[in-house]
């Protein structure tokens, strides 16, 4: 992750296609070792590739990705408990909200204006 990050910074950078030598260079700027290995497998997969067909092809395999608890809120949006679900978990994150900061006030007696 750290040399496709080091790329896509050379390329934001302005380089429309980076070399070895400029991700090189990211990476150890900020104290990465840079393994030539890795960079030419990166290079090699991306050479003669649009760097925005990359993001957008990247973008359609993510989706594609289950991302946890969303998959149950949509299961149960067509029966209608799911907007009756999300109220009082609203109401409950409010009323943690409040409670702390009653707790933060209540210093003791002192407070730093008294």
């Amino acid at each position: 992750m750290k040399i496709i990050a080091a790329y896509l910074l050379a390329v934001l950078g302005g380089k429309a296609a980076p070399t070895s030598d400029d991700i090189k260079h990211i990476l150890t700027s900020v104290g990465i070792e840079a393994e030539d290995e890795k960079i030419e497998l990166l290079l090699g997969e991306v050479k003669g590739k649009d760097f925005a067909e990359l993001i957008a092809s990247g973008r359609e395999k993510l989706s594609s990705v289950p991302s946890g608890g969303g998959a149950v809120a949509v299961s149960a949006a067509p029966g209608g408990g799911a907007a009756a679900a999300a109220a009082p978990a609203a109401e409950a994150k409010e009323e943690k909200k409040v409670e702390e900061k009653e707790e933060s006030d209540d210093d003791m007696g002192f407070s730093l204006f008294d």
